[in-house]
């Protein structure tokens, strides 16, 4: 029962995290909901295996993944906040606020991959996945792996039109979420 009740409330808040762009499938906040919902319900399905053999190989890995994933997300915010001096969304924008750059960021992780933020995403549904490894909790990695390059690619497509032949070049010298491979 308690999961259900957790479940709904922070489904309220990704809705209200996402309610802008909902109504936008163009938008990379459209797939970004879904898969963050995707991450909150693997989570509620792995959460009993946290600290279940504290010390074997998959929750090495899953404590890595999971300590990586928070390095890069609070890097990559930091950087988007410094560097990309973002301002307030226009009327009309579904961006949220940190998103709305006016610089675009290459420096820090961003010199490496384009998308810290969604790199960080993918470790941790990775990370989370290691903790009880199912089928079940396969799959919906996977989706949760999907919705992650399609938010990506809606949002290079914004990026373009938001910083042009700059992002264009860009592109060219980075790879999408792992330096050197995607």
């Amino acid at each position: 029962m308690i999961k259900w009740i957790v479940f709904v409330l922070a489904s309220l808040g990704i809705v209200l995290f996402s309610w802008k762009s909902l109504p936008k499938p163009q938008s990379h906040g459209f797939y970004r909901f879904f898969a963050l919902e995707l991450i909150l319900i693997l989570l509620l399905n792995n959460v009993g295996y946290w600290f279940e053999d504290r010390l074997s190989f998959p929750q090495l890995i899953s404590w890595f993944l999971l300590a990586v994933s928070l390095l890069l997300a609070i890097h990559g915010f930091y950087l988007l906040r410094v560097i990309g001096k973002p301002q307030a969304a226009f009327q009309g924008s579904s961006d949220l606020g940190f998103e709305n750059t006016t610089h675009l960021v290459t420096m820090g992780a961003y010199r490496y991959i384009r998308h810290p933020l969604y790199a960080s995403l993918l470790l941790l549904a990775w990370g989370i996945f290691f903790k009880h490894m199912t089928w079940f909790s396969g799959a919906l990695a996977l989706g949760i792996s999907a919705f992650l390059v399609a938010t990506a690619k809606a949002e290079e497509k914004e990026n373009f039109s938001r910083f042009g032949e700059e992002y264009s070049r860009y592109r060219k010298t980075t790879k999408m979420f792992i330096p050197g491979l995607i």
